[in-house]
């Protein structure tokens, strides 16, 4: 019998969604990165949600989409200023089941809707070689002291597709 994927939605990020996402957050660290970063270094990554109160504020001031299955939050992305990807995290009971690549195709269409032509990220080593299928090229390296752990990540760039010229 084939297996079916996933029918995932999308919707904006509602303040009841934070604790949600924080988790997911939490879980995607503990649970995708292991083969590329050590222990202390997810220790330090997940510093970044141990206020939570500062990272629904910065999920706030960013445009942030939230990736459901049957109307459950399953992952997040964010748009930073028109033209940087900030966030992109999914649970691991969906990873590779295509909510982020739903959530990052959403994200390029409205970075392209606001005027952006290069869409830019910082990637995790987990994630550059999401990035690098989806036509991201990497640009540097990028050491980051976060805690007493140096985590690496790579700065990378997509072309976004021209907007059509309006008919005349």
């Amino acid at each position: 019998m084939p297996s079916t994927a996933p029918k995932f939605g999308l919707r904006p990020m509602l303040p009841a969604d934070v604790p949600a996402l924080r988790d997911i957050f939490s879980a995607s660290v503990e649970g995708l990165t292991g083969d590329d970063y050590g222990v202390e270094q997810q220790e330090a990554w997940l510093t970044a949600v141990s206020d939570e109160a500062a990272f629904g504020e910065r999920l706030a001031g960013e445009l942030c989409l939230v990736a459901t299955l049957e109307g459950a939050p399953v992952g997040f992305a964010s748009l930073r200023g028109n033209n940087e990807i900030d966030f992109l995290y999914v649970h691991p009971a969906v990873a590779r089941q295509g909510a982020a690549t739903k959530l990052v195709d959403a994200l390029e269409k409205l970075a392209g809707a606001r005027g952006a032509t290069t869409l830019t990220t910082d990637a995790s080593d987990t994630a550059r070689e999401f990035f690098n299928a989806r036509g991201y090229v990497a640009q540097h390296r990028n050491t980051v002291l976060l805690g007493d752990a140096w985590l690496s990540n790579t700065t990378m760039t997509k072309q976004l597709a021209a907007p059509a010229a309006p008919e005349s």
